[in-house]
């Protein structure tokens, strides 16, 4: 149980794992997660799922290495085994015909909006996606979700592939062309934060997948806790997809920092 079955590196420090986890796999939804294990001794950390195979039981996450845990799990080779999968967690994207649909990728978040396009598609909506990263090895996914997609817009920092520029820019584009009535980003806080307020003064509904810390995933301990609309939120149940016109960034920002020394001492000791 829970064997990587396949992994590939998409980018630097990212891979793409598939994982046997069959009862997850029949159940999990567009916009859940899970929360792994990789050893008896190893701390729980969130994934966002890239897509699932129910016939065949198989999980797809994306793993960027950035921190001890996640380092660790995109070290794991095919044959290996992951300690624990949890899951599904978390409220499903509510899917419905919108429209026009802008789903917005930064790095390895676009793995997250794969399985969103292919059930926002399923719904008879169009499907415009915009993915970027700073620089063309960076930006992942491509063929996973355009299978799904009316448009695909690549976008990166240098140039390097795509157009030159941020996906707010490509966003601001579409914007300008024709009508949305659905937008959806999955990536860095900044981002985020900038397609929200990009969407604000036309009230275009705007959702966005919180990457809050978080340990146990029931709502128990806390740790996920953000500020929406004035009000304690926790990632984990309530979320993770939640009102960008809603959410607190500074607060969801200064949150994710609380541990980063920490983290980076752990990082130092294990080299």
């Amino acid at each position: 149980m829970n064997e990587i079955v396949f992994k590939k590196e998409i980018a630097p420090k990212t891979v793409l794992l598939r994982v046997q986890a069959p009862g997850i796999a029949a159940k999990i939804k567009p916009g859940q997660f899970v929360i792994v294990r990789i050893s008896e001794q190893g701390e729980r950390i969130p994934l966002s799922y890239a897509g699932a195979d129910a016939s065949e039981g198989i999980l797809r996450l994306v793993v960027q290495a950035v921190g001890r845990t996640t380092t660790d799990l995109t070290g794991l080779e095919t044959g290996q085994t992951i300690k624990d999968i949890i899951g599904p967690l978390g409220h499903p994207t509510p899917v419905a015909h919108y429209g026009t649909c802008v789903l917005i990728g930064g790095g390895y978040g676009a793995g997250a909006l794969v399985p969103v396009a292919e059930s926002l598609k399923q719904e008879g909506n169009k499907i415009i996606a915009i993915i970027g990263g700073r620089t063309g090895s960076l930006v992942v996914m491509e063929d996973e979700i355009r299978p799904f997609c009316n448009r695909l817009i690549i976008t990166t920092d240098d140039g390097s592939e795509g157009k030159k520029g941020l996906v707010t820019d490509a966003l601001k584009e579409v914007m300008s062309e024709e009508k949305i009535n659905f937008v959806m980003a999955v990536g860095p806080v900044p981002m985020m934060k900038a397609v929200s307020e990009m969407t604000r003064s036309s009230a275009i509904k705007t959702l966005v997948s919180l990457n809050a810390l978080m340990v146990d995933g029931t709502g128990m301990c806390g740790a996920c806790r953000v500020s929406v609309g004035g009000q304690t939120r926790f990632a984990c149940v309530d979320g993770p997809d939640f009102d960008g016109h809603q959410v607190d960034f500074e607060l969801l920002t200064q949150r994710l920092k609380m541990y980063r020394l920490q983290e980076e001492e752990i990082m130092k000791r294990s080299r």
